[in-house]
């Protein structure tokens, strides 16, 4: 082959190469481990952890009239971060009274000592295999978390996630937890017809249909299972007083506020924390 032959069969293939690199999606970037909290994030059937760079913080004492519940996540979150036995976490219950908060408060209070939040979305729980893999090596100590989490039938994240949170053959690590919140306590719909596959037996005894025990046996992998309720009146209002405190107001305008507040909830149809707060922006903005 003579020399304008190979120059020309080179720069028909450089050409080639490049049609092929703007077709293929690009590299993801370099992990960046120095932040505190991640997103999992997907291009193509690639996936990587993409840094926080603004993380909304909330603190511990930001939250009201959920005593118990902070209580029990803090002390499961310090045996973590300490080493000791610690359990997985479904918190389930009222809409905004305060369940994705306690996580976000958790890496508040605990990012300085190793603490590090990984942000997944329901759509990609079937990546958590590979999560765990590349965490692994690491020496922080990892909550993955999963907000709004549910499934419908065939789900394929369902099955990754039964497997991390027990029963897989490879271990999880001792460095990662999964703190999920949901709207349904056994994290997929139930079903009438699905107690038709009970068997009544001659002594009485009811025995559950396979289809039951198998949307149980998911939340019942989590070790802790933590339920929220709705507010009283009395406590609604509480919240909204502590936020309008932290925007500034006087005694005498949170006073004034009380009968626009019980307005505002009802409005909506829920006295919850979020609720409350969105009630105190704006009365703040207004009268502050």
């Amino acid at each position: 082959m003579t020399a304008p032959d190979l120059t020309s069969l080179i720069g028909r293939a450089e050409r080639v190469l490049a049609q092929l690199e703007a077709w293929l999606p690009p590299a993801p970037p370099d992990i960046d481990w120095s932040a505190h909290a991640f997103r999992w994030r997907k291009r193509g059937a690639r996936g990587w952890l993409d840094a926080v760079r603004h993380i909304s913080t909330i603190h511990v004492e930001d939250l009201q009239h959920i005593e118990r519940q902070k209580a029990i996540i803090d002390r499961n979150t310090r045996h973590f971060l300490h080493k000791k036995p610690a359990n997985n976490v479904l918190m389930t219950g009222a809409r905004g009274t305060g369940k994705s908060s306690l996580v976000k408060a958790m890496l508040a209070a605990y990012g300085d000592q190793g603490l590090r939040l990984i942000e997944v979305d329901k759509s990609d729980m079937a990546d958590l295999g590979d999560i765990v893999d590349l965490i692994a090596p690491r020496p922080e100590r990892f909550i993955i978390f999963c907000d709004d989490l549910s499934f419908e039938e065939g789900e394929a994240g369902y099955k990754a996630l039964k497997s991390v949170l027990d029963g897989s053959v490879s271990a999880s690590g001792d460095n990662v937890l999964i703190y999920a919140t949901s709207n349904r306590r056994h994290l997929m719909p139930e079903y009438m017809s699905e107690n038709l596959g009970a068997k009544h037996q001659s002594d009485g005894e009811i025995h559950p249909g396979e289809t039951v025990e198998e949307k149980i046996s998911l939340s019942e992998r989590f070790g802790l299972w933590l339920s929220f309720y709705p507010f009283k009146q009395d406590d609604y209002l509480d919240i909204v007083n502590y936020w309008l405190d932290q925007h500034g107001c006087s005694s005498k305008n949170i006073q004034e506020s009380r009968t626009e507040a019980l307005q505002w909830a009802l409005e909506r149809g829920s006295r919850s924390g979020r609720v409350a707060r969105q009630f105190a922006r704006d009365w703040a903005a207004r009268h502050a």
